[in-house]
C-alpha cells in the first residue's frame, strides 16, 4: 500500500494522464473525466472488467495487468493507495521524475475552485451523494461530479455538467478528504474503520471536526449516529444542519415504513412532507433527510427537493438485482462493515416477505476481519437466514496467519447457521442446493464477490427444486 503524499505538488497543466488502477469505480471516473477534458488517458488493472472496456470505447487506452512499457508517454501518473511501491509503472514514472500523484490530488485538480459539496462518513456515502446528484439534476441543475459508484439511473459514476457546482465523494479512510475546498461538508456517520491510518479514535474525531470546519458554507451532519455526535461537540463552524430520528433534528424523520419501498414523513422549519423512495431500506430514509439538508443549503426549497431526491433510483452494488432463477432472487451489495452488512440485511428482510435470506460474505481485509470478525459473526447470524461465508479478500494487505473467512464462520453460535467454502463453484452449487422458491440471496463484500453472481444463478438454474436436506 501506498500512503498517499499530499505535500507533491500537483501540475498546473496535464497532457497525457497514465492511471495505475484504472478499472476502480472511483479512478474509473476520473480517467473519464480527463477524458472530457480533452487529456489523453491511458491506464492498467490487474484484471480486466466492464469499467476498462467502457473507457476503452471512450478513448482511453487500457492495459489489463501492470508493466513498465504500459506508461507510454504520459506527463502524469494518478495512482491508488492500493497499489504496491514495487508497482513496475509507479517505479518507472518515479525514475522519469514524471509528476505521481494520489487520485485524491487529480480530483482536486479537476475541482479547480469550483463550488463544493464533499460527502463523507463511513457509510451511505456513495448512496448519499447519488442522491444529492440525480436531485439537482431533477431540479434543472446541472453539477460535475464523481462517485464512488456508478449511479444507477445515469450509468456512470461521474459527470461533467455546465454550473459552477461539484459534487464528490470524499474518502476520510487515509485524509485525503480534508485537501479539498469543500462549501458544504455532510457527514452521514462517523464509524472508526481506519484506525491504522489514524492511530487514535481521538485522531480520527479530530479529522472529522476539520473536515467540518473547514467548510466555506455549511455543515450537515447526522443527529443519530452516536459517532458523529461525539464529533458535532468538536465543530465550532457557525452554521450546523443536522438530519435524522432525533427529536432536536433540523430535519426530522419519522413515521417510517418499510414494507418494500420506504415511505417517510421528513419535518423541517414547521413543514412536513410525506417520501416515498423507490430504494429499500431504514437506513436510506436517514441518508436521503441527509440529501435534503444539502439542498436546502444550496438554495432549494424543502418540498422540490424531498420530491427530487424521491427520484434516486439507487447506485450499482448497492441492493442491486441482478436475476432470479426458480424463484430465487440474486442481490448483490458492496456492504463490507458489520453496520453495512446490517443495514443492507435489514432492507432486504422489509422485501424479502416470507422468504429466507441467504447471506454470501466475502470478509475484506485482514486487518478488518481480525478486528471485526465477531460483529460480522453476529450480525450474520442475527439477520440472515443462513450465511455462505468466503475467504478474505485481501485487496492491498498480505495475508495474516489464521485470518480467513473461517475465523468469521467459527464465531457462529450456532454452526448451522454458517457454512465455510474457499472454493467458488462449491460456494454457489451448495447456495443452489439451500436455497428455495422465495429466498433471497445476497452477495455482500467491496472486493470481487459480485463476479460470483453468474455461477450462482447458473448453479440455480441447473438445479432441482428441492433443497438440501436439513436446509
Amino acid at each position: 500500500m501506498i500512503r498517499p503524499d499530499l505535500s507533491l505538488p500537483i501540475p498546473a497543466t496535464i497532457e497525457s494522464a497514465h492511471f495505475i488502477g484504472i478499472g476502480g469505480s472511483g479512478m474509473s471516473g476520473l480517467a473519464r473525466m480527463f477524458l472530457e477534458r480533452g487529456i489523453r488517458v491511458s491506464g492498467s488493472d490487474r484484471a480486466d472488467s466492464p469499467s476498462l472496456r467502457a473507457l476503452a470505447d471512450a478513448g482511453a487506452t487500457v492495459y489489463v495487468g501492470h508493466d513498465a512499457a504500459h506508461l507510454g508517454d504520459a506527463d502524469t501518473v494518478v495512482h491508488t493507495g492500493a497499489i504496491w511501491p514495487e508497482n513496475p509503472e509507479f517505479v518507472l514514472a518515479k525514475e522519469r521524475g514524471l509528476a505521481v500523484i494520489h487520485r485524491s490530488q487529480a480530483l482536486f485538480w479537476l475541482i479547480g475552485g469550483r463550488r463544493l459539496v464533499s460527502v463523507a462518513g463511513a457509510h451511505g456515502k456513495t448512496t448519499s451523494t447519488g442522491m444529492i446528484v440525480t436531485a439537482l439534476q431533477a431540479m434543472d441543475a446541472h453539477p460535475t461530479f464523481v462517485n464512488g459508484g456508478v449511479i444507477a439511473q445515469l450509468g456512470v459514476s461521474s459527470g461533467t455538467g455546465d454550473d459552477e457546482l461539484f459534487v464528490i465523494e470524499a474518502d476520510e479512510s487515509d485524509g485525503t478528504f480534508l485537501l479539498y475546498d469543500t462549501s458544504i461538508a455532510l457527514i452521514t456517520n462517523v464509524d472508526p474503520d481506519h484506525l491504522d491510518h489514524y492511530g487514535s479514535r481521538d485522531a480520527f474525531d479530530d479529522a472529522f471536526a476539520r473536515f467540518a470546519n473547514e467548510a466555506r458554507e455549511a455543515v450537515v451532519i447526522s443527529s443519530d449516529d452516536a459517532g458523529a455526535r461525539a464529533v458535532r461537540e468538536r465543530i465550532s463552524h457557525p452554521n450546523v444542519v443536522t438530519f435524522g430520528e432525533a427529536a432536536e433534528a433540523d430535519l426530522r424523520v419519522s413515521g417510517v415504513r418499510t414494507d418494500g419501498a420506504v415511505e417517510f414523513s421528513l419535518t423541517h422549519g414547521g413543514s412536513t412532507v410525506r417520501v416515498r423512495l423507490a430504494v429499500p431500506g431504514h437506513h436510506n430514509a436517514i441518508n436521503a433527510a441527509g440529501a435534503v439538508a444539502v439542498l436546502l443549503a444550496l438554495g432549494h426549497g424543502f418540498e422540490d427537493a424531498a420530491r427530487a431526491v424521491a427520484g434516486f433510483e439507487g447506485t450499482v452494488r448497492r441492493f442491486e438485482l441482478h436475476g432470479v432463477r426458480r424463484g430465487v432472487s440474486v442481490y448483490d451489495d458492496y456492504a463490507h462493515h458489520p453496520t453495512e452488512v446490517a443495514a443492507a440485511l435489514t432492507a432486504a428482510r422489509t422485501v424479502v416477505g416470507t422468504g429466507r435470506i441467504i447471506a454470501i460474505q466475502q470478509p475484506h481485509t485482514y486487518s478488518r476481519t481480525q478486528l471485526m470478525y465477531r460483529e460480522f459473526a453476529d450480525v450474520l447470524e442475527t439477520l440472515a437466514d443462513h450465511t455462505v461465508m468466503l475467504d478474505v479478500y485481501g485487496a492491498r494487505e498480505d495475508p495474516v496467519p489464521g485470518v480467513t473467512g473461517e475465523l468469521v464462520s467459527s464465531a457462529f453460535a450456532d454452526p448451522s447457521h454458517v457454512h465455510f467454502v474457499a472454493d467458488w463453484q462449491e460456494a454457489a452449487d451448495y447456495t443452489a442446493t439451500v436455497a428455495r422458491d422465495g429466498d433471497f440471496v445476497i452477495t455482500l463484500g467491496c472486493g470481487n464477490v459480485n463476479l460470483l453472481i453468474p455461477q450462482v444463478l447458473d448453479a440455480l438454474a441447473g438445479t432441482p427444486d428441492e433443497p438440501a436436506a436439513g436446509a
